[in-house]
């Protein structure tokens, strides 16, 4: 008699699917859209190795490059406070795995992300490749500069922690636009904030503490 997958010990993918978004709701991840675009987006493809077989679990796991793949409530939670519309062209700093990047593509119109390893820009292009994305654009450069040439952005959305909001990224955000980035001056003191671009500046949004890489200017020599 061939074992069933309970009997090998082996959760059902329904079942972790299950848990996987009453995990992200218990964080607070609310938003309906946010929700069904991580329930589509399979993490399990942007988690590679040793740890392959944790990639359902509410953890962050290392990936090349001495990075770190966020933990799913973490990006629910910075996705929803980005506020993407379905028109929206997003601009992300950091694309590590790729996986935040598909979580957004599905959400937003077209999707720019940046990173300055090249080997993970290369790697995450594949994974957009196997998975038919087709609004995501990886580029291999310096995140601290943005993309001015596809200026300005309705988001931006930064997945490395800077002592300030870099000036140049502000600056390619459109008026009524909204930044979520960590920001701290070491790797343990970090809060998650949202910026507001208005007419007469911006307005400054402390959200929650979080935990991340540390923002570097320039490019990695991978």
């Amino acid at each position: 008699m061939t074992d069933t997958p309970e009997e090998d010990g082996i959760e059902p993918i329904a079942e972790r699917k299950m848990r996987f978004l009453f995990a992200l709701r218990s964080k607070g991840v609310t938003d309906a859209r946010v929700l069904a675009a991580m329930e589509r987006v399979d993490r399990g493809p942007f988690v590679r190795g040793l740890f392959a077989e944790r990639a359902y679990e509410d953890m962050p796991l290392p990936i090349a490059c001495g990075q770190t793949i966020s933990q799913p409530s973490v990006v629910g939670l910075m996705t929803q406070a980005l506020g993407v519309g379905p028109r929206d062209t997003v601009l992300e700093i950091g694309t590590g795995s790729g996986y935040q990047a598909a979580v957004l593509s599905l959400l937003a119109r077209r999707v720019y992300t940046v990173d300055r390893f090249r080997r993970l820009v290369r790697e995450a292009s594949e994974i957009f490749a196997t998975l038919a994305i087709p609004n995501i654009v990886a580029i291999a450069g310096d995140g601290t500069r943005g993309l001015p040439d596809q200026a300005p952005f309705d988001r931006i959305l930064v997945t490395a922690a800077a002592e300030d909001p870099p000036g140049p990224l502000l600056s390619q955000l459109k008026i009524g636009g909204i930044m979520v980035l960590p920001v701290g001056q070491s790797d343990t003191v970090q809060s998650l904030i949202r910026v507001r671009r208005l007419e007469t500046g911006f307005d400054y949004e402390e959200l929650r503490p979080v935990r991340f890489v540390p923002l570097v200017e320039g490019m990695a020599s991978d």
